[in-house]
């Protein structure tokens, strides 16, 4: 008889989550952990574990789980191993299907965690029906899917797509935990945002509701709210982020002519405040042939289900 449930696992630099997902995509069970609380990744894969197993128990045992997918930053597909995240606690490589296998003795599936919300956005999300778009994590960092003739684009050594990581600022750019400056994602992530608000405060006297929190405490959220509430300096932050954005949109756009980038990640809900001018900058730099004609859409999927679902399709084909 068929193993009816897998365990999709979406790993983030600041948060794990997990859940059951059955053949329907119908997450059955969820929970999370803290990333960060565990430095070595022996005590995190025990965590996980230990976080799972009711899910587990409450959904008939192990013996009704297949497998287990995994969307990890970094993750390579091919080895089933983590590389070089920078955004994690543990450096170097770190066999991580293999550490899996031995813990919970299920097959795993690794895959980099933006390919995982690529594959859940494509199965039950905005991407329905689609076989060519990108999908754009904006969370800790900056992450990317690419999905090219209905097929999640892994390259040659399982790490293409790291859109994050491609140089947006090539004189005095933000340093970037990969070790490079000017990355995407020091401008176009929730910590970019924050990064941001920080130097505009510095650098200028004018009033904002972000000066009412200590400098090194600000979050995108704040800044967000601030927004919300008609702050200038909060506002300028959300363009300049969107017109970053919106110009590495239309390189991206060059090489693989997508029919839409999917946004998924907190900086999404911002709403018209992300999205007006990701638009607008993208338009006005992308080549006149794809001009108007591809879709800058939010993930239908909530936060908490995309990349889990995506993971736990890859469950299904875990060895």
């Amino acid at each position: 008889m068929e193993k009816p449930y897998v365990i999709g696992i979406d790993m983030g630099g600041t948060g794990t989550k997990f859940g059951i997902v059955d053949a329907k995509g119908e997450i059955l069970g969820q929970g999370s952990i803290v990333t960060p609380d565990y430095p070595d990744i022996n005590d995190y894969i025990n965590a996980l574990y230990e976080g799972v197993l009711p899910l587990v128990e409450k959904t008939g045992g192990f013996s009704k789980i297949k497998g287990i997918g995994i969307g990890a930053p970094n993750g390579n597909y091919y080895k089933s191993s983590i590389e070089l995240a920078p955004n994690l606690p543990w450096k170097g490589n770190i066999p991580l299907g293999d550490l899996l296998k031995a813990k919970f003795n299920l097959p795993v599936a690794v895959t980099n965690d933006a390919n995982a919300a690529a594959i859940g956005e494509m199965t039950y999300g905005a991407a329905r029906g689609m076989k060519d778009f990108i999908i754009i994590t904006l969370g800790t960092g900056v992450g990317s899917g690419i999905v090219i003739g209905g097929n999640v684009l892994y390259g040659h050594d399982g790490f293409a797509g790291e859109l994050g990581h491609t140089t947006i600022r090539r004189t005095n750019g933000r340093l970037c935990g990969c070790g490079r400056k000017g990355c995407l994602e020091t401008y176009a992530s929730a910590t970019g945002v924050a990064r941001s608000a920080r130097e505009v405060l510095e650098n200028t006297t004018e009033d904002s509701l972000l000066r009412q929190i200590a400098a090194d405490k600000i979050t995108s959220k704040d800044v967000y709210d601030a927004a919300v509430q008609g702050d200038k300096v909060a506002k300028e932050i959300f363009d300049v982020t969107g017109t970053i954005l919106g110009e590495a949109f239309a390189d991206f756009i060059a090489f693989s002519a997508p029919e839409a980038i999917i946004i998924f990640g907190g900086l999404a809900q911002a709403g018209d405040l992300i999205f007006n001018p990701i638009k607008e900058a993208m338009e006005n730099n992308v080549l006149p042939i794809w001009r108007n004609k591809v879709k800058v859409l939010p993930s239908e999927l909530k936060a908490s289900d995309a990349a889990i679902l995506g993971a736990g399709a890859l469950g299904w084909e875990a060895k």
